[in-house]
C-alpha cells in the first residue's frame, strides 16, 4: 500500500483516492507564517469561548431517539431511550449556575467572549441570553441543535442549518456572522455557504492563525478552534481532573505563543463550557489564568469577529494572476 509521503505518477493522480488526498492542505503558512499584525503589537491573541449548548443536546422530550451520551459528568453515559434524568440535570447546572459564573467572571475582568450559542438552548433562557447582548458578547452560530452532524443526511442539515440562522435572528436581532458546528460533516461548510452573511467558521483545528479556503467558488475565512485548550478534556477519559491541570496547561499554551510571538504573533482560542468549568471546584483555575495574563503586555483579547475584520483588513485572500 502506497504511503503518503511516496511520490506518485501523473497516472496516479488519476485515481479518486488519491485526488480526495491532494484536497487536503497539509502545507498552509508553512516556516512563513503571515505577520499577524495585531492591535497594540500584541504578541498573542487570547480568545475565549463559551458553548452554551444547554437545552440543545438529545433528549427524548425533543423528538430524539435517546438521552444525551456526549461531553457530561458521566463518561461513558448509555443512550437510554427514556428520560435520562441525571443527564439532564447535568446540562441544566450549566444554564442555571455555571454560565452565572462565566459572566460574573468575565464582567469583573472586562473582557470579551464570543459564545457559541446552539439556537434552540439560547432560546429556553433568555435572561442568560440578554446578559450576553447587554456585555456586548458576540453570539455565533452553534447550530440548530447540539447535535453529531457526520451521518445526518445532507437535507435534514441543510435544514437545521436554516432554522437555526431563522431562530438566531428571531432571538439577537441579526444574522449570525461567525459558525461553529462542532461535530460537523463533510457537507457543513458549503450548507452555511448557502448564505451570504457569514464572515467565518470555526469547525477546523488546524492552524495558529486564521486562514482562507475557497469553498462555493468563494473566499471564506476559517478561525481555526480548539479542542485541547479547551475544559471539556475535564469530561474526557485522559483529560484533565484538577483545576490546576487546566491553569498549568493554559499557561503553557500561552507562554509558548507568547514567547514565538516575539518574530511571528499567533492566537491561542481557549474553549469553555458552563457546565464544565463553570463549577466550584474548576472556576478557579480560569480566574488564575485571568490574572496571568492579565499581567502581561502585548496581549490582544478580542472576540472572534473582531480577529475576523482584522484578519479581512490586514490579510485579505491571496489573488493569482
Amino acid at each position: 500500500m502506497a504511503g503518503y509521503n511516496q511520490r506518485f505518477t501523473g497516472s496516479d493522480l488519476g485515481s479518486s483516492t488519491i485526488r480526495q488526498r491532494i484536497m487536503r492542505d497539509f502545507i498552509g503558512y508553512g516556516a512563513s507564517p503571515p505577520a499577524a499584525m495585531w492591535p497594540g503589537d500584541a504578541r498573542v491573541a487570547v480568545q475565549f469561548v463559551i458553548n452554551y449548548e444547554e437545552g440543545g443536546e438529545r433528549n427524548v422530550l425533543d423528538g430524539d431517539a435517546h438521552s444525551e451520551v456526549f461531553l457530561s459528568e458521566i463518561m461513558g453515559a448509555q443512550p437510554y431511550t427514556d428520560r435520562h434524568m441525571s443527564m439532564e440535570s447535568l446540562y441544566e447546572y450549566g444554564s442555571r449556575a455555571g454560565f452565572w459564573r462565566l459572566h460574573r467572571l468575565f464582567e469583573e475582568y472586562a473582557l470579551p467572549v464570543t459564545v457559541f450559542g446552539v439556537a434552540l438552548a439560547l432560546s429556553r433562557n433568555h435572561e442568560a441570553l440578554d446578559a450576553m447582548v447587554a456585555s456586548d458578547w458576540e453570539i455565533a452560530c452553534h447550530g440548530y441543535r447540539w447535535l453529531d452532524y457526520q451521518n445526518i443526511p445532507e437535507p435534514i442539515e441543510r435544514e437545521h442549518i436554516r432554522l437555526a440562522i431563522e431562530m438566531h435572528e428571531a432571538l439577537t436581532g441579526t444574522k449570525p456572522q461567525g459558525w461553529y458546528t462542532g461535530r460537523d460533516s463533510p457537507n457543513t461548510r458549503k450548507l452555511i455557504l448557502e448564505h451570504d452573511h457569514f464572515l467565518y467558521d470555526s469547525d477546523a483545528y488546524a492552524d495558529d492563525l486564521p486562514y482562507w479556503v475557497q469553498q462555493n467558488k468563494r473566499d471564506h475565512l476559517i478561525i481555526p478552534y480548539t479542542l485541547d485548550v479547551n475544559d471539556m478534556r475535564f469530561n474526557a477519559a485522559q483529560g484533565f481532573n484538577a483545576g490546576d491541570q487546566f491553569f498549568n496547561y493554559l499557561k503553557d499554551a500561552f507562554d509558548c505563543l507568547y514567547e514565538e510571538g516575539q518574530m511571528n504573533p499567533k492566537m491561542l482560542s481557549v474553549g469553555l463550557h458552563g457546565r464544565i468549568i463553570g463549577k466550584p471546584g474548576r472556576i478557579q483555575s480560569l480566574r488564575k489564568f485571568l490574572d496571568y495574563i492579565s499581567q502581561k503586555a502585548h496581549v490582544w483579547v478580542p472576540r472572534r469577529i473582531d480577529i475576523a475584520k482584522h484578519w479581512i483588513l490586514h490579510h485579505p485572500p491571496a489573488r493569482s494572476g
